[in-house]
C-alpha cells in the first residue's frame, strides 16, 4: 500500500472537492462516505476519504484524483453499478487499490477486466467492457492529458475539469493542493475574492498576470450566473 502525503493528508472538504470537479456536493459526498440505498443495501465509498473533525478537510489529493476519473465515466453514461464492479475486480484480481488514480487503469485496466469477465463467465461485465471499449478509449485520451503521473504510477497533479480548457491545476506540493491558475500560479481563491469585491475582470487579470479570457472562463465556471 502506497503511503505518502497524497494519500494521508486531508486537503479538501467534500464540498470543495465537488466544486473543483464540477459535480453535485451530495454526489461527491456519497462517493467519499458511501451510502445506504432505500433497499437497505450499504454501498462502500469509491473515493478515498479520511476521518477528521466536523467541518475539517477529509479528502486527500488521491481522493480528488479518483473523483475526477469517476466523474468522467459518469458524464459519458457509465453506471455506478458498473464502475463499482470494475473497481472491485481490479482490487481483488491484481490488488490495485485507488485504481482511478493509477496509471495502470489506463495502461491495462480494460484488458484485465475483459480477461476476468471472460474467465469467470461474468456476462454482464463482459458485455459492458466490450460495448464500452470506445468510451473507455475516449476517456483515456482526454484524461491522460489532464493527469500527470509519477514514476510509481500514481497521480501527481491534475488539470481540473471545471473548465473545458485546462486552466487550473491542483498540485499537493504547491499551495496545499488548492487550485491554481496554470499560466501564473495565482490562487483561484484570491482571484475570485478580488472579483467578488467589485474589481473589474480586466484589473484582476492584469494584477495576477493572467489573460482576461482565462479569468472570465473560471469566473463563469465557478460563480453563480448572477455574478
Amino acid at each position: 500500500m502506497v503511503r505518502d502525503v497524497r494519500f494521508t493528508v486531508p486537503l479538501y472538504t467534500s464540498r470543495e472537492a465537488s466544486w473543483m470537479l464540477g459535480v453535485p456536493a451530495r454526489t461527491f459526498h456519497a462517493w467519499a462516505r458511501g451510502y445506504t440505498a432505500s433497499s437497505g443495501q450499504r454501498y462502500r465509498p469509491i473515493v478515498t476519504g479520511l476521518d477528521a473533525p466536523a467541518g475539517q478537510p477529509t479528502i486527500p489529493f488521491i481522493g480528488l484524483a479518483e473523483g475526477m476519473v469517476v466523474a468522467a465515466f459518469r458524464r459519458v453514461g457509465v453506471s455506478m453499478q458498473h464502475i463499482r464492479r470494475a473497481l472491485e475486480v481490479l482490487e481483488s484480481e491484481i490488488g490495485l487499490e485507488h485504481a482511478p488514480a493509477s496509471r495502470r487503469l489506463y495502461t491495462d485496466g480494460a484488458s484485465i477486466l475483459y480477461d476476468y469477465a471472460r474467465e469467470s463467465d461474468d456476462e454482464e461485465l463482459l458485455v459492458t467492457v466490450l460495448t464500452g471499449q470506445r468510451t473507455f478509449a475516449d476517456i483515456i485520451r482526454q484524461y491522460l492529458r489532464r493527469i500527470e503521473f509519477d514514476s510509481d504510477t500514481w497521480a501527481l497533479r491534475l488539470r481540473l475539469p471545471i473548465t473545458e480548457r485546462p486552466l487550473l491545476v491542483a498540485d499537493p506540493s504547491r499551495g496545499f493542493g488548492q487550485p491554481l491558475f496554470v499560466k501564473s500560479g495565482a490562487p483561484v481563491r484570491a482571484v475570485l475574492e478580488r472579483f467578488r469585491a467589485g474589481e473589474s475582470l480586466e484589473s484582476v487579470a492584469r494584477d495576477f498576470d493572467l489573460p482576461p479570457n482565462d479569468v472570465e472562463d473560471v469566473i463563469r465556471a465557478t460563480l453563480p450566473p448572477a455574478a
